[in-house]
């Protein structure tokens, strides 16, 4: 959809044709098919890791196609509330507080389902955006509507931006 060369599509479509192309290559002994399907993957492979780059600044969110987006104020807050339940339980169990203690493992645990509360509603809202942005460009290019189909554009990247930085933030967790 963007006119950037940072598209997770043309990622996929470049592979393949490298594919192809190393298959040619291989069968009729081409050097230079070899050569040009082992620059066409690494291209495609550095498309795929472009398209899913975010810069991340606060609540911010910045993507290589110009996508901004604002986090669901759940995940700050519900971040937020990992913390301070994390500290009150950390003090709980240095005073010998057992409510302390018991009232941040309960504050902790409300803030991650606060934080998950936010990080899906953002992947939902982001999807949703990114078809609406998608289809609307689509619609305003084959009526000739070049301003609206920018605008679609600019949906459409702000969407990805929203969906792929809760998509890092599940997977960051995943991994933790």
């Amino acid at each position: 959809m963007s006119d950037s060369n940072s598209s997770t599509a043309k990622s996929y479509l470049d592979s393949a044709i490298a594919q192809g192309q190393s298959a040619l290559g291989s069968l009729t002994g081409s050097t230079g098919d070899k050569t040009e399907a082992a620059a066409r993957k690494d291209q495609a492979t550095s498309e795929k890791e472009a398209s899913h780059t975010l810069g991340k600044a606060g609540p911010l969110n910045f993507s290589p196609s110009g996508g901004v987006s604002t986090d669901d104020p759940n995940r700050s807050e519900g971040s937020w509330n990992q913390t301070l339940g994390s500290a009150k339980e950390s003090l709980g169990g240095l005073l010998g507080s057992e409510a302390m203690k018991k009232e941040g493992e309960r504050q902790n645990a409300e803030g991650k389902g606060q934080e998950a509360q936010g990080q899906l509603s953002d992947f939902g809202s982001g999807v949703q955006d990114r078809v609406k942005g998608a289809a609307g460009g689509m619609v305003a290019g084959i009526t000739g509507d070049r301003e609206k189909e920018e605008e679609m554009r600019r949906v459409h990247d702000d969407a990805k931006t929203k969906q792929r930085s809760a998509e890092a933030d599940i997977r960051k967790q995943a991994e933790a």
